[in-house]
Formats: structure tokens, C-alpha cells, sequence
């Protein structure tokens, strides 16, 4: 990998905040000039003509800044957020979106393939793909709502991971391999491959492999009985992808792509806090142990896509199929051992035993027009099918073991399955009114239909039962953007968008009471954006600024209602505020961005009381300031060799912490989750055909907590002593790390 290249990839994707590229789009880029073909819009456009919000990270900037998942690039891109307490198991916020809920605001891709289950009965929401970034050539984060090309759960943006497509034109050989260091915790260690074959003039291939094995650092001490065991959090996460091209003519590109990753995880990164100060107790990062509680996740993912050049236009085929699956012990032992033993005189330690499993086929076609200097037009049609299931099971087990108490009735076994099925048809266009002034218009009509049927079991369960529930539902989104281009550097745009989430069925039985909703309606964003993109004619100084306000209405939320807990739409709520990109090249050498989001949401109806969102509350998990900073020098040390220093910076300002009704009612607010900043430092030397990194990640050892659980459930505490579960950021983390190539 050349240095300098990965210098420009951190100018370039940060500063520029690229538009969002597919696989086979061109990017050049030398110290003079920068050329960038990008495709957000499904169809090649440069930078400038595209009129919203987009940020990439190049694969270059990934591997300089070690960034392996999402935690380790929110610092790269502005308005974007993590709630995760368990590697595999996340949510994005995008612009302030959030109250918690099943269903995901955020679109994640992975080149033509949308993933993660579209419905709200699969826990898409907190189950966003965080794949493995080695030898991706970016992600792409397009923000604000992508009901008209990307379509349902894109309702605050889209994240896109691109591939690197194979090369017919040389072999290419790479393998990276380092060690990490964590304060308080075990080694880390990780190894990566790539190969890329040209088998003709006509056919690639090309495979990478990625094994990594991140020590633990939470201990669990013994507290109320409780295991004692040292760094309890320990996660491996191992994959590989591979890809064929096939391009025998200039008009036809054929390529097919498959993806496996694995994610293990021993426990979450959780740490028991006090619930008023959310400092960690007893004098270190401690999680009370009783049973393991595991996590595994596995992603599949199959693709073909095809390319027509028919003349007049391009077609695009994109088939794909993907599996997700998650399975994990959650340890109940705190919550409801208790109880147990009272109604049935057995002492024993609880866990709920959960897999999460969904599999989606989709299909889209599209044909787009060849670039006009009047009118150019983009029309396609999308079919997704998806298969979704949770299976549950409370599982007793004898004190201090894994082996299952026999003796006991069953507690509970329940199956969740769900069907959710959808056609969709869209269309885009720009009507250039001269040379300096677009209008972009576009739409898309989406018809989707669902079925869920439960069965279950046991004394906690209420006994058997079986019942199923229908739903169907239409939904049109569109988008309108007209764009004032001064030159073919700078522009100023606007847009109005729409964007939704599906609705759906509520899993009741016959019996529920009148007026419980056996259905709740797609929830739905109305965004106004405006926004201004310019680079200096020597690449010296760029800025990405936007401003925008979001209105949400009929929020999906989860409520009680006569007694049955269902997903329901309730309310209001708004977001707006400000983001912005900014470089400067002062030097040759030295590169410098900026970026940062202010964004202050606010519920503007009450939720229910479950839920325990007020009117006035701002948004779970949004600090309304955010700031990114990033500076890298590399320079010379002979013909062949160069080095580089490079240093990061990331605050973000308090946040509220998940809604609390309780704790509101008692203070008046909801829970604050105080300030952090995280400040990164790198550093390395390329000799050519090898280079050697060296960095540190979160050089203060900031605490930073990404999540906050609830104090209790069923009536009864989660942790001991009344301690609050918070996730938080990993420790001090010092690393070196080894890339060679052929």
C-alpha cells in the first residue's frame, strides 16, 4: 500500500465527503487533480451534481485509522451514532432518529445488497451489519431520508459498505497481521489476506480472508454469588468474502459475490453502574456473572449482479440472497432465579436462550438513461422476500453449572414467525434547465404484506397457545432537489425528501380485549435540507456543509395496551441542526479535516407510559454537539520508503440515555449520559513492498458509555444491589501492526 495514497484517501473521503459509489465506479486521484465518478443516485454523477448529504471513508483511511467496525469510524463521519453494548449487536442513529423500537431507521448495504430484516418483528433494529472493513474500497453514509432509491428502513439514511471489485490487469497478493494491547485486559491479535487473480483478459477473482480476536477487559468478582472470572468479554470475529467479475465485451459486466462472517462474543462490553452518577461500581469494569451470557452472530450473503449497455441506456440486475442469524444466552439469574425458587422450591440460576434468525431473497432491475445535457432518467422495480423467526426459551440450571434442571415444568418456549413480502417500483430523473441549474425529482410506490404466527408454552409463558395475524400496507415516498451548480467545483442545493418505515401485525391472540391494535402504520420523515459543497481549484481547501430539519410523525414505538405488549405509532417528534466537512492542505504532505454535527431533537407528544418519552424529551442517545477531528504528515525517507503521524480527535457532547419514565418522574428529565472525547495517535513507515503501523486508540482511557439498560424488568432488579447495566467504549488499546504485499 503506498502511503501517500492513504494520505489523499483521508483527504478525500473526509474532506470532500464523497458521494456514495458503487463498486464499479472510477476514482483517480494525484496531488494535482481529483476526479471523482460517484453514483449516489444509482447512476454516475460527479461530486458536485449530487444534491445531498453524503460522507464516505475510503478503504485506504480505514486501515490507516485501524478501523475494523463501527466504533472505529463514527469519528470519521458526522451525525452518525452507535447504541451497542455487544459486538454484532447495534444500532445506528443517523440525524437524531431514534426512540428505541424494533424496526431500524437506518438502510445498511453492502454494494447492491440491502441487509437485516425490513419488519418489525425481527429485531432489525439492533441488529445492523457490522462487517469486517478489510479491503473495502469505502463506505458510503448517505443521510436524510432514501424512500425514493433505496426504500423501506432508510427512514434517517442509508450506510453502504463497496467492495473492491476484482482486477483483470495484475496479481495482486496482500496480508496484514498486528497485536493490540488493552488496559486491564487480555492480548488482542488479528491477520488478514487478500488475493486477487486475473484468470484472463476477461475473468477475476478475487478473496480475502479476516480473522480477529479481541481480549477481554471486564472482570466479573463474585458480587452476590456471582462467578469470578477475569476480562469475561472476549470477542472473535473471523469471515471471508470472494468475488468473480466476468466482462466479455465492453457492454456486458457480470459479477457474483459471497460473504461470511462470524461474530462470537463471550459477554457483552457492560459494565454495572450506579444508576444516578452511571459510574461504574465497585472500583473497576465489572459485570456480575452468573451464566455466560454468549452472543454469536452470523452473516451470509450471496450476490449476482449484471450490467447491460444497450445503447439508448443501462441496465442493472442486482439478485440477492443473505441469511442473518444471532443466537445468545442473556442471564436472568439477578431477575428471576428468585421467583423460581419461591413457586417451586428449586434453587437455580436463569438465562433466556434467544437465535434470531432472517433470510431475504431480493431482486431489483433498472434502467438508466445515458448522460444528458437536458434530461436524464432512472426508472426500476425492487421484490424483496424475507423469512424471519425468534425462538425463545427460559432456561434453569443447577448453581455454578450449565446443566439443565429436569425437575422443573417448563418455564417457557415460544416461536415467533414472520413473512414480510414487498414490491416496489421507482423512478428518478434531472431536468437541466442550462448549464448551471438542476432539478432533481423522484418517487417510489412500495405494497407490502406480512404474516406472523406464535406458538408457545409454559408456566411463564401462560400455558400453550397458538395464534396468527395479517397485515398489508401501500406507501409513497418522493424526493424533490433542485441544485445551483457555479461551477465544477461549487454548489448550492436543496432537497425535500419522504421517508418511512413498514408498518405491521401485532402478534395477539383471539382473545385480546377490544381496541387492542392488532396492526400499527409505517411511521414517516418529512426532511428539508440545504446544503453548499466547494474545493479550491488546487485541491488546497474543500467544505461539505449542511443544514436540515426533520419532521417525524407517527412514531412506531412499543406500548402496553390492555395488557398485551404491542408495536403502536404514537406522536411526534423533530430533529434538526447542522453538519459539516472541512479540509485544508496547507503543506504537501499534511492534511488536515474537520468535521462535526449540531443536532437537537425533541419529542413533540407524550409516548406511552411504558416507553416514558415526554413531551419536550430529547431523543435517546444524540449529543447535540459532535465534533471529529484527523491530521496526517507523511514525508519521504528515501526513493522507496516514506512515513507518517497521525492523531484523532472525537467529542461528543452529554446525551440523553434510553427513556426512563420512572427516573423522569423523579428528576424531571431523563438520565443524562455525561461528555467524552476520545483522542486516537498513529504512526508508521511504507517501505514499498512492506510497512509497519504502530497506534493508540483512546489515549485518555476515556469511559464513554454507548448504552444504559433498565434498572429492572418483570419487577425485579437486573443486577445486583440495583446496579444499572451502561455499555461503554473499549479501554486504552495500544497496537502494532504488520502489511506486506506482492
Amino acid at each position: 500500500m503506498n502511503r501517500i495514497r492513504a494520505t489523499l484517501g483521508v483527504s478525500t473521503a473526509m474532506v470532500l465527503a464523497l458521494v456514495s459509489a458503487p463498486a464499479l465506479a472510477e476514482e483517480t486521484a494525484d496531488a494535482g487533480s481529483e476526479v471523482i465518478v460517484v453514483t449516489a443516485q444509482k447512476r454516475e454523477q460527479t461530486l458536485v451534481d449530487v444534491p445531498q448529504s453524503i460522507s464516505v471513508v475510503s478503504g485506504d483511511t480505514l486501515e490507516t485509522h485501524q478501523a475494523n467496525s463501527f466504533s472505529d469510524y463514527l469519528k470519521l463521519v458526522p451525525g452518525l451514532q452507535l447504541t451497542q453494548s455487544t459486538p454484532g449487536q447495534g444500532r445506528l442513529v443517523l440525524r437524531g432518529l431514534n426512540t428505541g423500537g424494533v424496526a431500524s431507521t437506518v438502510g445498511v448495504y453492502l454494494d447492491e445488497m440491502p441487509f437485516g430484516s425490513s419488519s418489525g418483528l425481527a429485531n432489525g433494529a439492533i441488529l445492523a451489519g457490522d462487517f469486517d472493513t478489510f479491503d473495502i474500497a469505502r463506505i458510503e453514509v448517505l443521510r436524510g431520508p432514501q424512500g425514493t432509491i433505496y426504500g423501506a428502513s432508510s427512514l434517517s439514511g442509508v450506510v453502504k459498505y463497496v467492495t473492491n471489485v476484482p482486477q483483470t490487469d495484475a496479481l495482486e497478493i496482500r496480508g496484514r497481521a498486528g497485536v493490540e494491547a488493552v488496559d486491564g485486559g487480555d492480548t488482542s491479535y488479528f491477520g488478514n489476506a487478500v488475493v486477487n487473480v486475473p484468470i484472463s483478459d476477461v475473468l477475476a477473482f478475487r478473496a480475502s480472508g479476516s480473522y480477529r480476536k479481541d481480549g477481554g477487559f471486564i472482570d466479573s468478582i463474585g458480587t452476590a454469588g456471582s462467578d469470578v472470572e477475569k476480562n469475561i468479554n472476549g470477542v472473535e470475529n473471523y469471515g471471508g468474502r470472494a468475488s468473480l467479475l466476468f466482462t466479455p465485451n465492453e457492454t456486458v459486466t457480470v459479477r457474483l459475490s459471497a460473504i461470511l462472517q462470524n461474530i462470537n462474543s463471550d459477554a457483552p462490553s457492560v459494565v454495572e453502574a450506579d444508576p444516578t452518577t452511571l459510574k461504574p461500581l465497585y472500583g473497576g469494569l465489572t459485570l456480575s456473572q452468573f451464566v455466560q451470557p454468549t452472543s454469536k452472530v452470523k452473516y451470509r450473503l450471496y450476490n449476482g449482479a449484471a450490467n447491460f449497455d444497450l445503447g439508448f441506456a443501462n441496465l442493472t440486475s442486482s439478485t440477492s440472497y443473505s441469511t442473518q442469524e444471532q443466537s445468545f444466552h442473556d442471564d436472568l439469574t439477578v431477575n428471576l432465579s428468585g421467583l423460581i425458587e419461591a413457586i417451586f422450591g428449586t434453587p437455580n440460576e436463569l438465562f433466556l436462550d434467544q437465535t434470531t434468525r432472517v433470510e431475504k431473497f431480493t431482486q431489483e432491475l433498472r434502467l438508466a438513461s445515458n448522460e444528458s445535457e437536458t434530461f436524464e432518467w432512472l426508472v426500476g422495480g425492487y421484490y424483496t422476500h424475507e423469512d424471519g423467526s425468534i425462538d425463545q426459551a427460559y432456561v434453569a440450571v443447577t448453581p455454578g453449572t450449565l446443566d439443565e434442571i429436569t425437575t422443573l415444568p417448563l418455564l417457557a418456549q415460544v416461536n415467533l414467525a414472520s413473512k414480510y413480502e414487498e414490491i416496489a417500483a421507482f423512478a428518478n430523473a434531472t431536468i437541466h434547465l442550462g448549464e448551471q441549474f438542476d432539478v432533481d425529482l423522484g418517487g417510489r410506490y412500495s405494497h407490502n404484506s406480512q404474516k406472523a404466527r406464535q406458538v408457545g408454552d409454559g408456566a411463564l409463558a401462560g400455558g400453550p397457545q397458538e395464534f396468527g395475524v395479517k397485515s398489508s400496507e401501500d406507501v409513497f415516498t418522493y424526493s424533490i432537489a433542485p441544485k445551483f451548480k457555479f461551477d465544477d467545483r461549487m454548489s448550492l442545493y436543496a432537497r425535500l425528501a419522504k421517508g418511512f418505515r413498514p408498518g405491521g401485525p401485532n402478534v395477539l391472540p383471539p382473545a385480546a380485549p377490544p381496541g387492542t391494535p392488532g396492526t400499527y402504520d409505517s411511521d414517516s420523515v418529512l426532511s428539508y435540507e440545504a446544503g453548499f459543497k466547494a474545493q479550491t481549484d488546487d485541491n488546497r481547501f474543500s467544505i461539505d456543509l449542511a443544514a436540515f430539519y426533520l419532521d417525524w410523525k407517527d412514531i412506531q414505538l412499543f406500548a402496553v395496551v390492555n395488557g398485551f405488549g404491542v408495536n403502536t405509532n404514537a406522536g411526534k417528534a423533530k430533529s434538526q441542526g447542522l453538519e459539516f466537512t472541512a479540509t485544508m492542505r496547507p503543506t504537501d504532505g499534511l492534511d488536515v479535516s474537520v468535521n462535526g454535527a449540531y443536532t437537537k431533537t425533541r419529542l413533540k407528544d407524550d409516548a406511552d407510559p411504558i416507553v416514558g418519552g415526554r413531551d419536550g424529551d430529547r431523543l435517546p442517545y444524540v449529543p447535540t454537539y459532535s465534533i471529529g477531528a484527523n491530521a496526517d504528515y507523511s514525508w519521504s525517507l528515501s526513493d522507496t520508503t516514506t512515513a507518517y503521524l497521525g492523531g484523532s480527535l472525537r467529542f461528543l457532547s452529554d446525551q440523553s440515555g434510553a427513556f426512563d419514565g420512572t427516573y423522569r418522574e423523579a428528576t424531571g428529565h431523563q438520565r443524562i449520559i455525561p461528555s467524552y472525547t476520545v483522542i486516537d495517535l498513529r504512526a508508521g513507515v511504507d517501505f514499498g513492498k512492506f510497512s509497519v503501523d504502530a497506534y493508540v486508540k483512546n489515549l485518555g482511557n476515556s469511559h464513554g458509555i454507548t448504552s444504559t439498560a433498565a434498572l429492572t424488568a418483570n419487577g425485579f432488579n437486573v443486577y445486583p444491589n440495583g446496579a444499572m447495566g451502561t455499555g461503554i467504549i473499549r479501554p486504552r488499546t495500544i497496537g502494532l501492526s504488520l502489511t506486506a504485499e506482492y
